[in-house]
């Protein structure tokens, strides 16, 4: 079973036990969050207008970490004008331990994978 969820404006394809690593989110680690739902695929499959109703995903905030540094480097030739920016993005490493919905539930410990 898995799922398509949306989180800080973007989509992921999810099942139970997976890591994902999203843009930050506000939450303390190890606290709980809840994911919309916009596709539900089990025994059958359910698209939502725009989110599956009672569907559910839910996640565990394992760590804040940030991502590789991205260089921004400007120059203009003959000019001796360059400019050179640095940039990492905060991200938030979050485990899925549970997807529910269409009469189904499956949690991660029961996917075959522990903590």
């Amino acid at each position: 079973m898995f799922a398509v969820i949306k989180a800080n404006g973007k989509q992921y394809r999810v099942a139970a036990a997976d890591k994902i690593t999203i843009d930050h989110l506000d939450a303390e680690v190890g606290s709980v969050f809840t994911f919309p739902v916009l596709m539900l695929s089990g025994a059958s499959v359910a698209i939502g207008a725009p989110h599956v109703d009672g569907a559910t995903v839910t996640g565990e905030i394992v760590e804040h970490t940030r991502g590789d540094k991205v260089i921004a480097f400007k120059k203009r030739r003959r000019q001796n004008s360059r400019r050179k920016r640095g940039f990492r993005a905060d991200l938030t490493v979050v485990r899925i331990t549970e997807i529910s919905g269409l009469g189904e539930t499956v949690k991660a410990d029961a996917a075959g994978v522990g903590a």
